[in-house]
């Protein structure tokens, strides 16, 4: 009878659709560690997560399947088993499942239960919910084995400790959000404490799209006691040494319990991990980014020198008359900083061009937004030739809050292919600027040092489009502007109860108003990290067309 084991948790960043690369990087980790008996990795690691209507396709599930049998065959050379997420097809129906791998065959196959419909999960329209699971036997140990939402609820677990289950491991595909990691603790300890038994968590790495994964494995003991916690956002294989002790019961010798990152230092990795993974999986050489001399322009190029590398980042000055020798010299100041070459291309001719081509329609009426937005569709022009010319993405850079009130020119400033601010509010980018001026991030290649200079953090933020202008011209305070977002987005809360933090009602009401007919610019936006609970994108879907209004007295 096994009275020890050797299981390893396999944190790695796998790419949807590339069963080949995935195959290869889950062989390259049974080989690195060919002396443990299991390797455990994340949910449907094998086609990537997650995966969409792709798993629908006849081939893409008749190769995912094929693969995971020759994956089986390797097995059979008395090295590692391994536990990997994989679509499986049974009896007509789609199933999300854990594939015990072991011994040249595909020794069993869990179904996950718990299909999550919330958010930016859709899991019901794609796959069928399996019944409530089997211990698997391995080497005469009862596993308990459980993918990912099926850990959120009691059922599976309850189920797996009435049948005897000795140790639990959770399969997990969860995206970061700031906040999360508290919650699958919770729900992993409240496992642990009402079946009694010790739980293996695995979770993936990296980007996907506008979702970011911050691995983080761990393993809890039946006491409740963490005795491994991986690193965030670190792709690695971490070895745990399992005994089984004179009562019976299984217990994980104590390992590193990594120390957990601060909030800034957790958005800072997610967003950087999220923009090297976007710009290297869809195999663009770089990207380019237009600079303003102000703080989203400077944090998004930070950003991309520390997912890149300073050679892959091309910035652009493009000044008007309206820009001062300020935002010029910081902005040449930024990229002497981050490293970077900047290219300087005025648009003052190109402006003149364009009033002049749009003169005899315009007769009759006074400059306005119009005339301001066809300098940012000028500037934006110029990236997308950029891009064009030389293949590198043009990354947006605009933050939350001006995405939320619309404060964005559409086929302007929003040009481009990916923004990594896209769910960082404004008040969080002039924090993310102070952090990284004093902290480099794990796996940033840009320098180290202050790599920002204090003015444009510090001096008040304008799109620089009229003269004097200043964006609370247009906006109330960003302080007072993210307050009310967040209730009205993460919160959903009802303007009376907005207005009882302190704010007037008339600017309540305008920010909800601006926020909604906002949508249809929002629709049309580039993708962007999801880093709160509610994005933009899948996380919250409103209506383009909505004529819905919260009034106070509601």
């Amino acid at each position: 009878m096994t009275s020890a084991l050797k299981i390893a948790i396999a944190t790695t960043n796998p790419t949807v659709g590339d069963i080949e690369g995935n195959a290869a990087r889950i062989l390259a980790v049974r080989d690195e560690y060919a002396d443990v008996d299991l390797i455990v990795f994340s949910e449907l690691v094998l086609v990537g997560y997650p995966p969409e209507d792709l798993v629908l396709k006849p081939a893409f599930q008749r190769d995912a399947m094929d693969k995971a049998v020759e994956l089986a065959s390797v097995t059979k050379d008395g090295g590692p088993a391994m536990l990997i997420g994989s679509l499986w097809v049974e009896g007509g129906k789609l199933y999300n499942s854990a594939l015990l791998l072991a011994n040249g065959t595909i020794a069993a196959i869990r179904h996950k239960r718990e299909l999550p419909n919330y958010g930016v999960f859709d899991e019901i329209r794609l796959f069928e919910a399996g019944p409530l699971p089997e211990p698997i036997n391995f080497k005469g140990v009862k596993l308990g084995v459980m993918v990912c939402e099926d850990m959120w609820f009691p059922a599976v677990t309850e189920h797996l400790t009435n049948k005897h289950s000795e140790i639990l491991i959770s399969l997990n595909g969860s995206p970061f959000e700031t906040e999360k990691a508290d919650v699958r603790y919770n729900h992993a300890r409240s496992r642990v404490k009402e079946s009694g038994l010790p739980l293996i968590y695995v979770n993936q790495v990296g980007g996907q799209d506008e979702l970011v994964f911050d691995g983080e494995g761990f393993v809890i003991n039946a006491d409740g006691k963490f005795m491994l916690r991986q690193k965030s956002f670190v792709e690695e294989t971490t070895i745990t040494h399992w005994n089984k002790e004179k009562n019976g019961k299984w217990s994980c010798v104590s390992g590193e319990v990594a120390e957990k990152n601060n909030r800034l230092s957790d958005i800072y990795q997610a967003i950087m991990i999220a923009t090297r993974d976007y710009v290297n999986k869809n195999r663009f050489p770089g990207v380019v980014i237009g600079m303003s001399g102000g703080v989203d322009s400077a944090l998004s190029a930070i950003v991309a020198v520390d997912a890149l590398g300073a050679d892959r980042v091309h910035l652009v000055m493009m000044p008007s008359k309206y820009t001062s020798e300020e935002s010029l010299i910081d902005a040449a100041d930024a990229a002497a900083m981050m490293g970077c070459g900047i290219d300087n291309i005025p648009i003052t001719d190109a402006v003149l061009a364009y009033d002049k081509l749009m003169a005899g329609s315009f007769a009759g009426t006074q400059p306005d937004t119009t005339e301001e937005n066809m300098q940012s569709r000028i500037r934006g022009i110029i990236l997308m030739a950029l891009s064009n010319k030389f293949g590198k993405m043009v990354l947006t850079t605009g933050n939350k809050s001006e995405m939320s009130v619309g404060y964005a020119t559409i086929y302007g400033d929003m040009c481009g292919g990916y923004n990594a601010l896209k769910d960082v509010y404004k008040m969080d980018v002039f924090a993310l600027c102070r952090w990284r001026n004093e902290n480099h991030p794990d796996g940033g290649l840009g320098p180290r040092g202050q790599i920002m200079p204090v003015n444009i953090i510090d001096k008040p933020p304008t799109a620089e489009l009229r003269p004097d202008q200043k964006d609370e011209d247009s906006l109330p305070p960003y302080p007072e502007l993210d307050d009310i977002l967040e209730c009205l987005i993460e919160g959903e809360m009802p303007t009376r109860d907005i207005i009882k933090r302190g704010h007037k009602q008339e600017t309540v009401a305008r920010i909800q108003h601006l926020l909604y007919i906002a949508e249809y610019k929002r629709r049309q936006a580039a993708p962007g990290a999801k880093i709160t609970a509610r994005n933009f994108g899948r996380d919250r879907r409103y209506p383009i067309t909505n004529g819905y209004r919260d009034k106070k007295d509601n």
